[in-house]
């Protein structure tokens, strides 16, 4: 689905992304068109994965959450989505749609889209969203880049872990290498829209959504998946 712009008051590069302190949750934010197929997909399964790494307790400094550029706002999500997410044991139930709004965007520690127009609409609303917005297949590919020696151990002994300062250094280091490690075409950053196909073509997209996230949630955690 093509769509408008999310809605911004600032043009691109206005505003500032405010001081987090260290006590608060790093904030991910998925973003589609209407938040009701990919997005709502990609928003459960990361939340899944993360308390199947780290189980609810722990999982508590990385918040999740997702948004459309074109947003069904309380939407339930798509029959097909809710049954991709069943099939990986994740739980569809409560999930409401929203719109994207400047607020989502100021909050975001990382915007994660699923394609490169979505990007771009993102950055176009300003809140110097540039560096911690990628789609999500970019971000794949730049953290498997990124030796995990460089980034901060887990602590457990720290109320979320040591998992926000991770986090932030995680998407610094993939900002930096933006620039140097390209994708080998356009398209392979792309998630396509699967709104108003089979359930098929739905597990097909909830497949690439998985394995993109598979070592986006290792990197963030320091928790590989279980085998």
């Amino acid at each position: 689905m093509m769509a408008p712009l999310g809605r911004g008051i600032a043009g691109p590069g206005a505003g500032t992304h405010p001081p987090v302190p260290p006590s608060s949750p790093f904030r991910i934010l998925h973003v589609s068109t209407g938040n009701v197929c990919r997005s709502p997909i990609t928003e459960r399964l990361h939340r899944h994965a993360l308390e199947l790494r780290l189980g609810d307790a722990r999982s508590g400094g990385l918040l999740v959450e997702s948004a459309g550029t074109w947003g069904h706002e309380g939407a339930p999500m798509e029959t097909h989505a809710a049954t991709v997410l069943t099939d990986y044991g994740a739980d569809p139930a409560g999930f409401l749609g929203r719109e994207l709004l400047d607020e989502h965007v100021i909050r975001a520690d990382l915007v994660l889209t699923a394609t490169r127009d979505h990007r771009a609409q993102v950055i176009s609303m300003g809140h110097s969203a540039g560096l911690r917005t990628f789609t999500l297949k970019e971000f794949n590919r730049l953290v498997r880049a990124i030796d995990p020696a460089t980034l901060p151990e887990p602590d457990p002994d720290l109320p979320d872990g040591g998992l926000v300062e991770r986090a932030r250094a995680l998407v610094g280091a993939a900002a930096a290498l933006r620039g140097w490690l390209l994708a080998p075409n356009p398209e392979s950053d792309e998630v396509y829209d699967p709104y108003g196909a089979p359930i098929t073509f739905f597990r097909s997209i909830g497949d690439e959504i998985n394995q993109a996230l598979d070592p986006v949630v290792t990197a963030l955690t320091g928790v590989p998946a279980r085998a």
